[in-house]
Order: structure tokens, then sequence, then C-alpha cells
């Protein structure tokens, strides 16, 4: 059984016991989140639109953290412009727990 959630503007296919790292939640290590919006459940044939109008997928949170730096480098040539930039995107690690669907 799957899911397939959208949360920080990504869609994710998720599966009971999964560990997923999504953008950074409003929530604290220990609390559990719900994902309402859910665009598909596949348990014995896909379920897509109405039939998964209520469906949920709860997690636990297991940590909040921040991704490898990514270095963003501008240069132009011939006029000796150049920029360095760091940038560490954070995150949150959720456990899927429980796909109701």
């Amino acid at each position: 059984m799957y899911a397939i959630i959208v949360t920080g503007g990504k869609q994710y296919k998720v599966s009971e016991g999964d560990e997923i790292r999504v953008e950074k939640l409003d929530a604290e290590v220990g609390s559990t989140v719900t994902f309402d919006q859910v665009i598909a459940v596949s348990d014995n044939g896909l379920k897509v639109a109405e039939d998964v109008a209520k469906a949920t997928v709860t997690g636990k949170v297991t940590d909040q953290g921040k991704g490898k730096k990514v270095i963003v480098y501008k240069y132009k040539r011939k006029t000796g412009y150049h920029k360095k930039n760091g940038h560490r995107q954070a995150y949150t690690q959720v456990k899927i727990e429980k796909i109701n669907g």
C-alpha cells in the first residue's frame, strides 16, 4: 500500500514505515503531523480524485535540520564581477506511520 502526498510544493510517494525529508514544517521532534493533501492511494487498485478526498497520511517527526551546503557562484567575464554565496535548506524528517484511505 502506498500514497502520493503533496507538501512544500513537492509530491512524495510514501508507504508505511518510510522516512522522508520534506520542506521545514512547524512541528517539534516527536510530534505527529497529518498530511491531508493526498493525490492517490493504492490498495488493491489505484484510487484518485473524489475517492481520496478524505484520505490522510499521518507521520511522526523524527528530526529537524539543515541539508548540505549548496554553493551559488555568479560570474560575468571581462568585468571582474563574481559573487559567491552558500545556502543550506532546512528540512523536517518524518516517519510515515499510517495511511488512512
